[in-house]
C-alpha cells in the first residue's frame, strides 16, 4: 500500500514544512536522469525533430497561432 499523507504525518505538519519538504521532494525528483521515462522510439523522434529545428529554425508557427486556430477550431 502506498504511504498517505495521514500515515507519514504529512497532515499534520505546518504549511512552511510541508512546502520545504514539497520541495525537497521536487529537487530530488529532478536531480534523478529521467531517460527510462522514454522508449526508444520516442527518444529517436525527439532527436529528429531537435535535428530537424536546428535545421531549419525559422521554419515554426508561433504558440499564439497555433492557440487561436485551436480555439477557433472547438468555438464552431
Amino acid at each position: 500500500m502506498a504511504p498517505t499523507l495521514q500515515t507519514l504525518g504529512i497532515d499534520r505538519m505546518s504549511v512552511e514544512d510541508r512546502i520545504a519538504l514539497v520541495t525537497a521532494i521536487w529537487d530530488s525528483i529532478v536531480a534523478e536522469p529521467h531517460s527510462h521515462l522514454l522508449t526508444e522510439s520516442q527518444r529517436l523522434e525527439l532527436e529528429r525533430r531537435l535535428a530537424e529545428h536546428a535545421a531549419n529554425p525559422q521554419d515554426v508557427v508561433p504558440w499564439e497561432q497555433i492557440k487561436a486556430e485551436a480555439l477557433a477550431r472547438f468555438q464552431r
